[in-house]
């Protein structure tokens, strides 16, 4: 693993990324080096929040056998080429949300039902700095969602039922005291 996941209750996770003005071979190494992370961690999404840094990267990996449509096993983002790294992305289009169960590498253990978009239509940077766009739907697009909160300084927590907050407090509590 090359980077350590930073965990609820540092103050780097409530910070907004700044834009990335130039693609270099850093941020290139950057971007291998979180999706090595990533995969460690058995996570299928990684914000540079989550490792320390204030800039708009995140990565998603999506496995094939979770971008199945549960009603009829086909896959449901079969053209988006995976891994993806995407730079200063934003979400330009979403429909109609639904809830789901979510969880985050900065929060382990805790997983809750979240209200997200079931598609998104997402624009970014690659890393040879083309303007990209794709329509992701299902899990990807969930993640997407979540990665993006991260660059914005949001966290799943911010999106959970007053009710689900109330019942994990002692653990948040708990990981912010550890976190200082």
């Amino acid at each position: 693993m090359k980077y350590e996941i930073v965990t609820y209750g540092k103050s780097v996770l409530r910070e907004k990324a700044q834009p990335i003005e130039d693609i270099t071979a850093d941020i290139r190494k950057l971007a291998d080096d979180m999706l090595e992370t990533m995969y460690a961690s058995n996570g299928v999404g990684l914000a540079a929040q989550q490792i320390g840094l204030e800039i708009a990267i995140c990565v998603v990996d999506v496995p094939p056998a979770q971008d199945r449509r549960p009603e009829t096993g086909e896959r449901e983002n079969p053209d988006v080429e995976m891994p993806l790294v995407l730079l200063n992305p934003v979400i330009i289009e979403s429909t109609s949300s639904h809830r789901s169960e979510e969880g985050c590498l900065s929060i382990p253990d805790i997983v809750a039902p979240i209200k997200r978009a079931k598609e998104v239509t997402v624009e970014f940077l690659d890393l040879n700095g083309a303007r990209r766009s794709i329509r992701a739907k299902g899990l990807l697009a969930r993640a997407v969602q979540h990665e993006l909160d991260h660059l914005n300084g949001m966290l799943v927590v911010d999106r959970m039922s007053l009710v689900k907050k109330a019942a994990i407090s002692g653990k948040l509590k708990k990981m912010k005291k550890e976190a200082q």
